[in-house]
């Protein structure tokens, strides 16, 4: 194989960023307002997903940085619940005919809400933006905690398909080094009562790299995860990032999570499971049964709530961006502030031009099972993908990727580097913002 050093981020750590969008929020910048009727107006409102975000957790993670919090009470609920649902009135009134074939619940934690919040968050969903539950594949997230039978219940009768999971680990330890309070016979039960209760697809999510965790420790936590016989796995690498808990230590360990990562691929794959991005993994079984791989990046989504983010094809929007707890509960109250005015337009975010188009497009293609499809590029942006982008011919000199019949595939050493070669096809641009961001 010929040396990477001509290019030195994939010749770095497989560790560096996990792209699961792009650009990555950090690169949004204020932006002149503009309504949402005018942004959606040329775009097509036919096949639409819907993302709820609810910014509440009962406890915050040693590595999350996600938009959450976990300083609330019920008044302060109330009024999220209420703000959104005027949220969605505007939105709705502003975006016109649509029709919504995908929602998703995520956050934060959604069962975290009270049993009558969470009703009237799938009400908005179904009464006010018009998404037809029953016919959809839905999406929601919950936590050990929080899955409660009445809760399940409640999600059920919503037609909820998909329930999400985060256990990270089966072993306590380990847990507990990232902050969490859950104990594996939480986890236990939790799954148990999901089962129960039928949903055609289970989601877990666990993390490798953990503090104390070692290869065989891990494979122990994905074998007890099959137990549960879930039709989708995740396994997320540690990302130690700056504001988090984890982040916060001086707490030092071995890099584990390559021999980690190959390690569950390769039990994963052994019992049944395709893959189909660096992360994610699907039973065979639950190919033809169940919906299609869940993504609430795509292009075509309509974001309600504090922290969602909304995607046409030349705008991405949303509100601002925190990681520091004081700093998201600052950003959640002023959106508690809003008047109905402010729900009408867009003046946070970042502008796709043609070139950022085509790097999203790639991006997203390259780094899943489906790869990238250059008459697909073509098709869509009338110019060739490796005449416009010449570097991905290096990942072909590298045996990272694979072309064949116009398809671009990441080999074997090009998907357990995802988290190396996104970032590589990141535009100077956005990695000049995403560096001149100041984190808070």
């Amino acid at each position: 194989m010929p040396p990477l050093l001509s290019s030195p981020r994939l010749s770095q750590s497989p560790y560096q960023s996990y792209v699961y969008s792009y650009p990555h929020k950090s690169a949004y910048r204020p932006c002149p307002a503009r309504s949402l009727s005018e942004i959606w107006s040329t775009e097509k409102r036919d096949a639409l997903f819907l993302y709820i975000h609810i910014p509440f957790c009962e406890m915050r993670c040693g590595f999350c940085n996600l938009f959450t919090t976990v300083n609330h009470n019920d008044e302060f609920v109330n009024q999220y619940v209420n703000t959104l649902q005027r949220q969605a009135h505007r939105v709705k009134a502003e975006l016109g005919e649509t029709q919504f074939v995908r929602f998703a619940l995520g956050g934060g934690t959604p069962t975290q809400l009270p049993i009558a919040a969470l009703e009237a968050i799938l009400n908005v969903a179904e009464s006010t933006m018009g998404a037809p539950l029953k016919d959809i594949p839905i999406s929601v997230e919950v936590s050990p905690e929080t899955a409660t039978a009445e809760k399940l219940r409640l999600l059920r009768d919503h037609h909820v398909d998909r329930i999400s999971i985060g256990v990270q680990s089966f072993i306590d330890a380990e847990v507990l080094a990232t902050q969490r309070r859950q104990t594996t016979t939480q986890v236990q039960a939790a799954l148990t009562r999901i089962r129960a209760y039928g949903f055609p697809t289970l989601n877990l999510d666990l993390i490798y790299g953990l503090p104390g965790q070692t290869v065989d420790t891990w494979l122990y936590s994905i074998r007890s995860a099959l137990q549960f016989q879930p039709q989708e796995i995740y396994l997320y690498p540690l990302y130690v990032r700056p504001l988090t808990g984890l982040g916060l230590s001086d707490r030092e360990w071995d890099d584990i999570r390559l021999a980690c990562y190959r390690a569950g691929r390769d039990l994963l794959q052994a019992e049944g499971y395709t893959q189909v991005s660096m992360r994610m993994f699907r039973a065979h079984h639950a190919r033809e049964t169940s919906s299609p791989v869940y993504c609430c990046q795509a292009d075509g989504m309509v974001g309600l709530g504090c922290g969602a983010r909304s995607y046409t094809r030349s705008l991405h929007y949303s509100n601002d961006y925190a990681v520091n707890a004081k700093e998201i509960r600052s950003i959640i109250e002023q959106y508690l502030t809003y008047d109905d005015s402010a729900f009408a337009v867009a003046d946070y975010g970042f502008e796709l031009h043609q070139e950022e188009q085509q790097r999203r497009f790639i991006l997203l293609s390259l780094l899943s099972e489906q790869g990238l499809n250059c008459a697909a590029y073509r098709d869509r942006f009338g110019s060739q993908a490796l005449t416009d982008f010449p570097q991905l011919q290096h990942l072909i000199d590298h045996h990272l990727a694979t072309l064949q019949t116009n398809l671009l595939m990441l080999t074997q050493a090009g998907i357990e580097r995802s988290d190396a070669i996104g970032p590589w096809l990141f535009s100077n641009h956005v990695q000049m913002l995403m560096s001149q961001y100041t984190l808070k």
